[in-house]
C-alpha cells in the first residue's frame, strides 16, 4: 500500500476502535463497516472515506467530535442526531445530517429500541487525520 493508502487506513481502524469505545455497551455497539478511503484528486492533502455504521437497537455513541465535514445518509431505521448548540433531530431512511470539523456530536443513538438503523458516512478530511476523536 503507498502512504496515503495506510494513512487512510490506519484513520478508519481509529474510527472502528473510537466508535467501539463509544457505544453504551459491549454488546450492543456500534458497528462500523469501512467501504472506501481515496486521496480526493485536485485537492492536495484532502482524502474522502466512506464506511456504514450499524447500531443494534437501543445502541447510542458517546460525545465525540470528527476532524472533518461530516456527511450523514440514513439508509435504515431512524437515529437521533444533534451537535452541542444544534438542535435534536430524529431521521429516518432518506435523511441527511450534517457536521463541521469543529462541531461536537453530543447525541448519536438509534431511535429504536427494537430495530436496527443503518446510515451511511462520508468524511471529507485531511489526509491521516483521525475521523473520529472522543469528547470527555
Amino acid at each position: 500500500m503507498s502512504g496515503s493508502k495506510h494513512s487512510g487506513f490506519a484513520a478508519l481502524i481509529f474510527l472502528i476502535v473510537a466508535m467501539g469505545v463509544a457505544a453504551q455497551s459491549s454488546t450492543n455497539a456500534a458497528k462500523v463497516m469501512p467501504l472506501l478511503a481515496k486521496p480526493l484528486a485536485g485537492i492536495d492533502g484532502k482524502e474522502g472515506v466512506m464506511l456504514t455504521v450499524e447500531y443494534p437497537p437501543g445502541a447510542a455513541s458517546a460525545a465525540h467530535r470528527h476532524n472533518a465535514n461530516t456527511f450523514v445518509y440514513v439508509l435504515e431505521g431512524s437515529v437521533v442526531m444533534q451537535v452541542t448548540g444544534g438542535e435534536l433531530v430524529t431521521l429516518t431512511e432518506g435523511q441527511t445530517f450534517y457536521e463541521s470539523p469543529s462541531d461536537i456530536h453530543s447525541v448519536s443513538r438509534n431511535a429504536s429500541d427494537t430495530q436496527r438503523a443503518l446510515i451511511l458516512v462520508v468524511f471529507v478530511k485531511d489526509v491521516g487525520a483521525p475521523a473520529t476523536v472522543p469528547v470527555g
